[in-house]
C-alpha cells in the first residue's frame, strides 16, 4: 500500500489533479459579477462615488506593490507555501467582504484580494516543477481548461441564483468563501516541489535550455530568438567554479540569480521585435485590467441594481465563453504573424477603442453588454496571438521572466492611470467620463501599431522593388 502511494504521489496525474481542483474552487467565485450592487446595495450602503474612487483603486496599489516580491518568493519558496497563502488571502478577502462594514474595511477587501491576486503566478508555475517536460503541453491544458470551466460555471450560477431563485448577494458570497476554502485545503495536499526555475535548480543543465527548436523570428527588424549568449549558463557544459561557490553561499547564490535575471531581461528585450509585442502586452493588459475593474460600476450607472434586473453573471459568462473561442481559434488561423501580427494589433486595438466609446456614448445597458463582449474577445484574441509570439523563441524561463516583467510595467501604466483619471487624490472623474478616457488610450495604443505596421509594409515593398530591379539590370 505504502508503494502504491508513493508512486501516485510521485506521478504527474497526482499533482495535475490535485492543482487543477485547487485553481477549479479559487476561481469558482459565483459573487464577483456582483459586487458593486453588493458594496453600493443594503448590505454595505456604499455610494457609488465610495467604490469607484476610495475603494476599487486600493487593489491597484496592492497589486503593483506586491507582484514583484510574490514573483520572486513564489521561486525561492517553491510554489506550494504562496499557494496555501493565496487561499488565506481568499479567505480573508470574504470573510472580511461578508462581516465587515465601512469604507476602510472594504479597502482592506481590496488590500487581500490584491495579495490573492499577485500569488496566482503560483498556480500555473507549480505544476512544471513536478512533472517531466513530456507532460507539460497536457498539464498545461489542464490547467487553463479547469479556471476557464469554473469561471464560466461561477458566472453561470451566480446568475442563476440571483435571477430565479432570488438568492441575496451576501449568500452569493457565503458560497464563495466555501469555494475559496476548499481550494485552500486542496493546496494542503499537494507534494512540495524539489526545483524551481530560477533559485532551486535541480540540475545546471536543466536551467535555461537553449532554443534550438525554436521558430526564429523573420521581419524588418531582424531576428527575434532570444538566444542564450556564451555569458548565460551553457545547456552542455557543467557548474563553473563560480556558480559552485555561489552554491556554497546562499547569499551570493540568489544575488547571482536576480544579476542572471537581469542580464537575461536586457537580452530578451535586445530583440526590437519581442520589444514591440511586449509593449503592446503591457499597454493593452493595463487598460484592459482597468476596464475589468470599473466595468460594473459602469453597468450600475446604466441600470441601477436597485431598480433594474442584473445579468453581470450572464454577460460574464458570454464573454468568457467568447475569449476562448477567439482564443482557441487562433490556433487553426494560418497567418504569418512576423509580417501581419503588428497590423492585427493596430486593427484590434482600435475595435477595442470602438467598444469603449460605444459604452461611452450610449445609455443603454444591452449596448454596454454587447461592446464588453466585443471588447473582451479581442483583447483575448491579440494577447493569446503576443504569448505565442514572445514564447516561441524563447525557453520557459525566459518566457516565465518576461511574462513576470511585461505585467508588471502592465500594473505600473494601470496605477498611473488609477492615480490620475480614477483616485479621489487625482481628477476623481465619474465612471462614464473615465471610459472615455479609456476609449482614447486605446485609440492611442491603436495608432503606434498601425503607424508601424505600415511603414513595416512599406518597407518590405520598398525592399522587393529595390531587389527587383537590380536582378533586371543584372
Amino acid at each position: 500500500m505504502d508503494c502504491w502511494k508513493g508512486a501516485v504521489y510521485h506521478s504527474w496525474i497526482y499533482p495535475t489533479l490535485i492543482i487543477c481542483a485547487n485553481g477549479f474552487f479559487s476561481t469558482m467565485r459565483p459573487s464577483e459579477s456582483f459586487l458593486t450592487p453588493y458594496l453600493a446595495g443594503p448590505d454595505k450602503n456604499l455610494t457609488i462615488e465610495e467604490v469607484t474612487n476610495q475603494i476599487f483603486p486600493v487593489w491597484t496599489y496592492s497589486y503593483l506593490a506586491l507582484l514583484f516580491p510574490v514573483f520572486l518568493i513564489t521561486d525561492y519558496l517553491r510554489y506550494k507555501p504562496i499557494l496555501l497563502l493565496q487561499g488565506i488571502s481568499f479567505i480573508i478577502t470574504w470573510l472580511l467582504l461578508l462581516f465587515a462594514q465601512g469604507v476602510l474595511a472594504m479597502q482592506m477587501v481590496e488590500f487581500f484580494y490584491g495579495m490573492a491576486t499577485a500569488t496566482e503566478v503560483a498556480y500555473y508555475a507549480y505544476i512544471y516543477s513536478v512533472v517531466s517536460t513530456d507532460h507539460y503541453q497536457r498539464v498545461t491544458s489542464y490547467c487553463r481548461s479547469i479556471t476557464l470551466a469554473a469561471a464560466t460555471v461561477a458566472a453561470v450560477l451566480g446568475q442563476l441564483l440571483v435571477s430565479l431563485a432570488d438568492v441575496s448577494y451576501f449568500h452569493l458570497n457565503a458560497i464563495t468563501l466555501a469555494s475559496v476554502s476548499l481550494a485552500f485545503v486542496c493546496a494542503f495536499f499537494l507534494p512540495m516541489p524539489q526545483k524551481s526555475m530560477f533559485f532551486h535548480r535541480k540540475d545546471v543543465s536543466q536551467a535555461l535550455p537553449a532554443p534550438d527548436k525554436a521558430v526564429a523570428s523573420v521581419g524588418a527588424d531582424g531576428p527575434s530568438s532570444c538566444q542564450e549568449d556564451t555569458g548565460s549558463v551553457s545547456a552542455e557544459g557543467g557548474p563553473t567554479p563560480a556558480q559552485q561557490a555561489d552554491s556554497a553561499k546562499p547569499q551570493s547564490h540568489a544575488l547571482g540569480v536576480l544579476v542572471q535575471l537581469s542580464k537575461d531581461l536586457r537580452d530578451c528585450y535586445s530583440s526590437r521585435t519581442l520589444l514591440y509585442w511586449s509593449l503592446w502586452w503591457a499597454l493593452a493588459t493595463a487598460g484592459f485590467n482597468q476596464v475589468l475593474n470599473y466595468i460594473q460600476v459602469l453597468w450600475d450607472s446604466r441600470a441601477p441594481s436597485h431598480s433594474s434586473a442584473v445579468y453581470n453573471g450572464a454577460v460574464e459568462a458570454i464573454a468568457t465563453f467568447l475569449g476562448s473561442a477567439t482564443s482557441m481559434a487562433v490556433g487553426y488561423v494560418k497567418v504569418n504573424w512576423d509580417l501581419s501580427g503588428e497590423l492585427a494589433l493596430g486593427i484590434f486595438s482600435a475595435m477595442d477603442a470602438g467598444s469603449l466609446f460605444l459604452m461611452y456614448f450610449t445609455d443603454n445597458i444591452w449596448a454596454c453588454y454587447a461592446g464588453y463582449l466585443a471588447f473582451k474577445a479581442c483583447y483575448m484574441l491579440l494577447i493569446t496571438i503576443a504569448t505565442f509570439q514572445i514564447a516561441v523563441s524563447l525557453s520557459m524561463e525566459r518566457y516565465a521572466l518576461m511574462f513576470g516583467f511585461n505585467n508588471f510595467v502592465a500594473l505600473l501604466i494601470q496605477t498611473i492611470l488609477t492615480v490620475v483619471v480614477v483616485d479621489s487624490k487625482g481628477l476623481g472623474l465619474d465612471i462614464s467620463t473615465q471610459f472615455l478616457i479609456y476609449g482614447s488610450y486605446f485609440t492611442f495604443i491603436a495608432g503606434i501599431f498601425l503607424i508601424r505596421s505600415v511603414y513595416i509594409i512599406i518597407s518590405i515593398k520598398c525592399r522587393q522593388t529595390s531587389m527587383a530591379g537590380e536582378s533586371i539590370d543584372h
